[in-house]
């Protein structure tokens, strides 16, 4: 219990050095699954602003599905607890944006008819 956190410098339970990220809690590089949590994390702040503004429906509803989808496929490939972290973070802004897009208007409202 008293080794739960670790210093930057010393070195992980595999012996290999920390990285010092504060996502790679393994000590391993993980760049795949940090973009998509960054992905993930600007399309759900998108989604979710724009989601404020009625005209906006558009990009909101659109964003907001896109942002759910790539958080949710970093989900299945994370490998750390903070990677999960952020993903549903930022899939809980998309979904926000994509409901309220959906009720302001939709994924076609106004270009279909």
């Amino acid at each position: 219990m008293a080794q739960t956190i670790r210093p930057a410098g010393s070195r992980s339970t595999t012996g290999r050095p920390a990285t010092g990220s504060l996502f790679a809690t393994d000590g391993r590089p993980h760049p795949v699954q940090d973009v998509l949590m960054v992905v993930t994390g600007v399309l759900g702040i998108l989604a979710f602003v724009t989601a404020m503004f009625h005209h906006l429906h558009l990009i909101s509803s659109w964003a907001g599905l896109v942002g759910i989808l790539t958080g949710l496929y970093g989900q299945y490939i994370s490998k750390t607890t903070w990677e999960r972290f952020g993903l549903i973070v930022g899939i809980g802004a998309s979904a926000v944006g994509f409901y309220l897009g959906m009720a302001h208007g939709g994924l076609f409202g106004g270009v279909i008819t």
